[in-house]
């Protein structure tokens, strides 16, 4: 193992002396006891963390049940929820700070495995970075959704504030009422109640083989979960002792099964940009088409808040994501999980509960899966939930109204400056462009909140797993890097077309190519992290990438 090099040489006296300085025992030296490491990433900010403690003790006593030796530290974790709007840059930059802090901890300390215990947007897909960059034993167990506060049968959760904000700003609604209905939104512990980016991300952990069954859907507050933590310390025991490591379970086939299945439960599109980084980290590449792909053929089983009217606790009660795999049992491809157990299996021992809330393939709620990926004049490639989008924006038409900031936008939609039919376009929100490129979720839920049925909004930035509607974003190249998005200019005709995949401006390229060589990007505040972040993405697009320019 390891860890032996501390256990038994002359020259690592000094090293087990600092051990036992923090509390080790020399039987824990034994050189059949293998160091376990636990990534904890509580905190009491997020409420997909501070309950995590609690898992954590679970977490450490199954290890210690199982003949391991853990040893906990804190990784960091940024609420998207609370960061957006305010400073939203540094949340996606927060997913490589993860896998970094990961591999500083475990390689510095020569742990035999470890067990990232997470919940929310950035932290999941950092961990899962880390487990196939490090490939050494390791299993993720996510902390589990939140309750919905149902009121007089209406489901209520936090993130509905943000479609509250935009009815204020159309003077739909006053700040004094808005403030009235702030206790009915509270709901305690646990990653947001919907399929949004965390719930999305818990799903693809499960689906990767990477987290125990049902894992993605037991609540943080029922006492399974904690059952879950205890096993999840059980069996990362076992797998340092049979030498299973990421890479064997985090296979190509696994992150195609992930996909599918998020297709069909219509995930958040921020899948896009993380299972293809945590892939990348496992030695395999992803492209953005084979999202589109498998969409294409994989129908939308799931219609899951912020797309339709159930909670994740619903999944759950219907059997949770083997339920989903045993619809998709005869699509999915073979490959281990930290179950002991392979993927196939266990779709084979999956039991769909509810017809309605998990959907057969014949009733689903529709032929294609939830993300599709447009091209045009303005993009070599962008991204847009199509499950959560209603089928007379399909297709469309409009001017387009530029805006640099958030702010600026929602000012013109309390100025009633945003008419039915504009295309908003927000620029410069990409990796390199904010930097950082923050997630959309005020202005597009504003939109909403506002009551506009036939406005779209196009970004180089991203959007939050909570976005419904006409909103494409992830646009490639971003304007900081030369995009075609940054030649639009206020009044130029931008046309969708998401059956066939097209996004475009109606001009030619001569005058785009005009515009992009006087095109200065806007000014941003920048601290050192954000600069560096900037530096990595000049000229790379948010897939890491280099891409031809339009």
């Amino acid at each position: 193992m390891r860890s032996d090099v501390l256990k038994k040489n002359i020259e690592t006296l000094p090293h087990r002396a600092l051990l036992m300085s923090a509390c080790l025992k020399k039987e824990d030296f034994d050189l059949g006891k293998p160091f376990i490491g636990v990534a904890n990433s509580y905190n009491d900010i997020i409420p997909g963390h501070i309950h995590l403690n609690d898992l954590t003790r679970e977490v450490k006593r199954g290890i210690r049940d199982a003949g391991g030796v853990p040893l906990e530290w804190g990784v960091p974790g940024v609420c998207d929820g609370v960061a957006m709007f305010v400073e939203m840059r540094l949340s996606l930059p927060s997913r490589e700070n993860i896998a970094d802090n990961i591999e500083i901890m475990t390689l510095s300390h020569s742990l035999d495995g470890w067990v990232g215990v997470t919940d929310c947007d950035k932290i999941t897909p950092g961990m899962l970075m880390a487990a196939g960059r490090l490939n050494i034993p390791a299993i993720i167990l996510t902390g589990g959704p939140m309750k919905a506060n149902v009121i007089e049968g209406e489901k209520h959760h936090p993130i509905e504030g943000f479609g509250i904000v935009g009815q204020v700003k159309a003077g739909m609604m006053t700040a004094e009422e808005a403030e009235k209905l702030l206790p009915r939104m509270v709901c305690g512990a646990g990653s947001c109640v919907g399929l949004y980016t965390a719930n999305t991300m818990a799903v693809v952990t499960e689906v990767l083989g990477m987290s125990l069954t049902q894992c993605a859907t037991t609540l943080a507050i029922d006492p399974e979960k904690k059952k879950q933590a205890y096993e999840s310390g059980r069996r990362i025991v076992d797998l340092v002792k049979k030498g299973i490591t990421p890479r064997e379970i985090m296979t190509e086939n696994a992150f195609e099964n992930a996909i599918m299945v998020d297709m069909a439960m219509g995930g958040s599109t921020n899948t896009v940009l993380h299972i293809p980084a945590i892939a990348r980290e496992a030695g395999i590449d992803i492209d953005v088409e084979l999202f589109d792909r498998i969409s294409g053929y994989t129908p939308n089983l799931c219609s899951i808040i912020p797309a339709g009217p159930n909670e994740m606790a619903d999944i759950n009660n219907a059997g949770g994501i083997s339920a989903v795999l045993n619809r998709l049992k005869d699509r999915i491809k073979d490959s281990p999980t930290v179950n002991g157990k392979s993927i196939i299996q266990v779709a084979e021992d999956g039991n769909v509960l509810n017809d309605d809330v998990i959907r057969t393939l014949d009733n689903a709620y529709s032929r294609e899966g939830g993300i599709a990926v447009l091209k045009g004049n303005i993009a070599t490639s962008s991204i847009i939930k199509q499950t959560a989008l209603d089928k007379d924006m399909m297709v469309h038409s409009g001017p387009a109204k530029v805006f640099y900031t958030e702010k600026i936008l929602l000012d013109a939609i309390e100025a009633k400056k945003i008419i039915e039919g504009d295309v908003i376009v927000l620029p410069f929100q990409g990796p390199a462009g904010a930097p950082g490129m923050p997630e959309m979720l005020t202005p597009t839920d504003a939109i909403k909140g506002a009551g506009y049925k036939k406005v779209a909004l196009i970004t180089d930035g991203r959007f939050s797993g909570a976005t419904t509607g006409p909103c494409i974003g992830h646009i490639e190249m971003e304007a900081f890097n030369g995009g075609a998005i940054g030649a639009i200019k206020d009044g130029d005709i931008v046309e969708i077309d998401i059956p066939n995949r097209s996004l475009n401006v109606k001009l030619k390229d001569a005058e785009i190519n005009k515009r992009l060589k006087d095109l200065k990007p806007p000014e941003r505040s920048l601290t050192p992290f954000l600069e560096t972040y900037r530096k990595k993405f000049t000229g790379i697009n948010c897939y890491g990438k280099k891409a031809p320019q339009k």
